[in-house]
């Protein structure tokens, strides 16, 4: 052969090799893996998942497929990427939490932490400014920008006097009911996952939302076949609310314990609940050290300078010596008791922290203590589970996307090297974060 001919022949050769092996590098062969898919069925040991250009293209015990990347697994447990149902992003900067620090940059930075955590998708509850509405959070879902894909309310409503603070100024604040329908008009452009109230006088120190304007605005989001989720403490507004259409509980009932007629109206008209138990542990549990406040996981959800605040004894004695300390601790063992019944009676409970809207609640480590909360409550760390992955998916109405490893779905998952079957702690133990397929983060402590 001459010369010529072999240099012709080597290149078609080099490019048939480049071109297979960019296609190989779609196709990736998952082997010997402890399957936990989120639909709450029991564990899949030692299974083969076939992932395809980022979509789980099979599951199957003894699965071959020569031509794909393989990935030994044996000994390791894959779950779907957690799913928070109830966050903030943006605001949040060392020890403070302004409309200031809302950057591009810092959304990105603390969608990335999310990440780390195997938080996959977040939904944030009522606090973005208009930044991420031209484009940002689009291509977050689709998997263009680094990080968490983002969900959002837009922004929220609240009551005429202007608390919090300004790092939720942009809320709509109604004066009365006929102001509703041309603010959600405006809101609605924004394109909500849900439209996000807060319905709570905060034990008697603020106004709380007249009804007439929390009916107001059901009525109108409906009209625009968007959802809406309440802030809320107390059992009566949540027997209120639930009259009036509401579709989402964003945080716990905790004044007063959950009775038959009001699990019966949930249930019938699908209310579904977020029971944001670690934002009530923060609110008591830094009057002394909890027992995870050194591990490294913890702290590296921490903003800077967080830390040595809530060690010091300073902070403690704060806590410990609030107004509303001994109504906090009791607002937590009344939300555990409210989860229980409520997951029992068979209302669809979702996974949300409210992290991220105070340095208190870290990033990503909420969601992880938010799931031992929820079993502490007395579910099983596989319904844990399934709370956290796929009910949350169906609060955002994108179950048929992701929120389980089922074939047809994107391949967002964490492989971890230990299960949580048994003890939900595990969760924890992140090896690798995967999102559309591929690998994208070690966890917090190795990035």
């Amino acid at each position: 052969m001459k010369p010529y001919f072999r240099i012709a022949l080597l290149c078609i050769l080099l490019a048939f090799t480049s071109k297979l092996k960019a296609q190989n590098s779609n196709l990736i062969l998952l082997k010997n893996v402890n399957l936990i898919d989120g639909t709450g069925s029991a564990s899949k040991p030692d299974v083969n998942i076939l992932i395809k250009d980022g979509i789980v293209a099979a599951i199957q015990s003894g699965l071959k497929h020569p031509s794909a990347t393989q990935i030994d697994l044996k000994g390791k447990t894959i779950i779907p990427a957690v799913i928070s149902a109830h966050t903030h992003i943006g605001t949040l900067k060392g020890n403070t939490s302004t409309a200031e620090n809302y950057t591009r940059e810092n959304v990105l930075r603390q969608l990335k932490r999310y990440q780390d955590y195997g938080v996959g998708t977040i939904l944030t509850m009522g606090t973005d400014r208009p930044l991420i509405f031209n484009g940002l959070i689009d291509s977050t879902k689709a998997g263009l920008l680094p990080g968490a894909r983002l969900y959002s309310a837009g922004y929220g409503f609240n009551t005429p006097e202007k608390a919090p603070g300004s790092w939720m100024n942009l809320l709509w604040r109604p004066e009365s009911a006929d102001q509703v329908p041309a603010q959600i008009e405006q809101l609605s452009k924004t394109k909500p996952s849900v439209i996000k109230m807060w319905v709570d006088d905060h034990g008697g120190k603020a106004e709380k939302m007249k009804p007439e304007i929390y009916k107001a605005i059901i009525t109108e989001a409906h009209k625009k076949g968007i959802r809406v989720a309440s802030h809320l403490y107390n059992l009566e507004d949540a027997r209120d609310l639930t009259a009036s259409g509401l579709d989402i509980m964003a945080h716990s009932i905790r004044d007063k314990e959950i009775d038959a007629d009001l699990i019966n109206a949930m249930k019938a008209k699908g209310v579904a609940y977020i029971p944001t138990l670690s934002l009530d542990e923060y609110a008591f549990i830094y009057a002394r050290k909890p027992e995870w406040v050194e591990d490294s996981f913890f702290k590296a959800s921490l903003e800077p300078g967080v830390y040595e605040m809530i060690i010091s004894q300073k902070y403690q004695d704060q806590v410990k010596n609030s107004p509303d300390y001994d109504r906090n601790l009791a607002g937590f063992k009344m939300a555990l008791k409210n989860l229980k019944k409520i997951h029992d009676a068979g209302i669809l409970v979702a996974l949300g922290t409210d992290s991220g809207a105070f340095p208190i609640r870290a990033q990503g480590f909420s969601e992880h203590l938010e799931m031992e909360l929820m079993v502490q409550a007395g579910l099983t760390p596989m319904q844990t589970i399934t709370a956290a992955t796929l009910n949350s998916a169906k609060i955002l109405k994108i179950d048929n996307q992701i929120g389980t490893i089922q074939k047809g779905k994107k391949a967002d998952f964490i492989i971890l090297t230990e299960s949580p079957e048994k003890d939900i702690k595990n969760t924890r133990k992140i090896e690798s974060v995967w999102k559309d397929g591929k690998q994208v983060s070690k966890g917090p402590l190795k990035n």
